[in-house]
């Protein structure tokens, strides 16, 4: 057994527990980063101030983000043996602020038939005292035969799952996980392989969740679920629109703010420049009607973040009842050797504002306080990072490190060209639809992405860098205030 590779240590894995499963793991993947042991298997603290990165190798999607008994908890998909995409598992990761976050032990594995191909994406709520967590199960009805942590011929399945903890920390993989939808098998329903990503609120009568899918013709849509109990889910509607929104709709989120509905979405395929990603990440006007489980969508969509980097944002609402968000950044490569490096890190928590319906993605208060001392020059600031605030006049400009943002008329223009690896199928230079409220910029930098907040949300730029300078220059001689943790 020991010497087979995959199913044989998986299924020792299930008899002797989660943490060997882990460890047989680390041997069949021959990984040598002490810190996969160190910090996932022992559990012991591994902290990130400001930006949530992966404590190692990759981490995707935020999941389950929730304030809970106190903390505020963000699960996220995580593959703990290399640093890049494979069989799901739930990472985990708490702050007491938003601001500094500890990593633990890894939430989720996959351990039951329908997610023995990896724990996807899916969100959490509170009832009662205890922590419910959604996602979707992945079952690889065929494997790739040289890495099984891959799907062969796109053939698999897809159902909705659900665990619970009493504290948040504690979850029994073997035990208390239960499949509370199984895999569509009417294609006019949805999706059987490509079904996922629950949402879960609570309404006025009752809970309800909302999941991506597509039609038979490739085209993205909603389905909608209403339940009593949260473990017994019906199916009740669905909502779509043209093609043009996409030909999947992945990590769907609805919720309102002051009053307003609000639809956030990663559609696949809404963006075809031969430049950017094709899949994003958008919002949308929207109102839900409970009685009927119907959702009327707006007839525009917006890109979250105008860097089009970030993807799978998900909401929560903080201490104080606002309407928060994060979301990935997608990294083409990781941070260090592919080996031992890390990719995959998590833009600073936003509040969702609406006025005059535009959405504003505002820096969560908690971390614009968190910048307080002053600095001489970026090289004073820890990893961590700084943060510049200024305004810009038609023709400014100011590079940092390397990247350089600009006001250019009525729009802000990034363009990340020097600190960006050639040829990796992601843009470099970026800009703001027009500006109505001035050119203000509040820029949250780190040494690996770039947070540039135009007239505090109206419009964000967010982009992932590597090799940033440490010198900031400008085209004109002013002072630059710059502010560290």
């Amino acid at each position: 057994m020991i010497m087979e590779e995959g199913f044989g240590i998986m299924r020792l894995s299930l008899i002797v527990g989660k943490i060997y499963m882990k460890v047989l793991f680390w041997n069949t993947y021959q990984i040598k980063e002490i810190d996969l042991i160190k910090h996932q298997i022992k559990g012991e603290a591994m902290t990130h101030t400001i930006h949530l990165k992966a404590p190692s190798n990759w981490i995707n999607d935020p999941n389950g983000f929730i304030y809970y008994k106190g903390l505020y908890h963000l699960f996220y998909q995580h593959f703990p043996y290399e640093p890049r995409w494979g069989r799901m598992h739930w990472g985990h990761a708490v702050s007491k602020d938003l601001v500094h976050w500890e990593h633990q032990k890894i939430a989720l594995f996959p351990s039951k038939y329908d997610d023995r191909s990896g724990c996807y994406s899916g969100s959490a709520v509170e009832y009662q005292g205890k922590l419910y967590l959604y996602y979707t199960g992945m079952n690889y009805l065929e494997e790739n035969p040289e890495d099984i942590n891959l799907c062969y011929n796109n053939h698999s399945a897809a159902a909705q799952m659900m665990v619970t903890s009493e504290d948040g920390f504690r979850i029994d993989n073997i035990r208390d996980k239960r499949r509370v939808i199984p895999p569509i098998e009417d294609p006019e329903v949805g999706d059987k392989k490509d079904t996922r990503d629950p949402k879960v609120w609570r309404g006025k009568d009752g809970w309800y969740m909302v999941l991506g899918s597509r039609t038979p013709d490739h085209q993205g849509k909603l389905l909608i679920y209403r339940s009593r109990d949260l473990e017994n889910w019906e199916f009740v509607n669905s909502a779509g629109k043209d093609r043009s929104w996409g030909t999947m709709w992945e990590c769907p989120d609805y919720f309102q703010v002051g009053g307003q509905g609000i639809l956030m979405m990663s559609p696949m395929g809404i963006l075809d420049d031969g430049v950017n990603a094709p899949n994003q990440s958008v919002w949308a006007l929207a109102d839900f009607h409970e009685e009927t489980c119907s959702m009327e969508i707006g007839d525009s969509y917006y890109f979250f973040d105008h860097g089009l980097d970030l993807y799978a944002p998900q909401s929560t609402l903080d201490q104080e009842g606002r309407r928060i968000i994060t979301a990935w950044a997608r990294m083409p490569e990781p941070v260090g050797d592919s080996q031992s490096g890390w990719s995959g890190m998590f833009c600073v928590p936003r509040v969702v504002e609406v006025k005059e319906g535009h959405v504003y993605f505002r820096p969560h208060p908690y971390v614009k306080r968190a910048f307080i001392r002053k600095l001489e020059s970026p090289r004073q600031a820890g990893e961590e990072g700084y943060r510049v605030e200024l305004d810009l006049e038609d023709g400014d400009w100011i590079d940092i490190g390397g990247y350089v943002i600009s006001r250019q008329g009525k729009k802000i223009r990034t363009d990340r060209t020097k600190v960006y690896p050639e040829g990796r199928g992601y843009g470099t230079a970026f800009e703001t639809p027009p500006l109505r409220e001035g050119f203000h910029v509040d820029i949250y930098v780190d040494p690996n992405l770039i947070e540039v907040y135009v007239n505090d949300g109206e419009y964000v730029i967010s982009n992932v860098v590597y090799g940033l300078g440490k010198e900031i220059s400008a085209n004109r001689d002013r002072k630059i205030g710059i502010l560290g943790v």
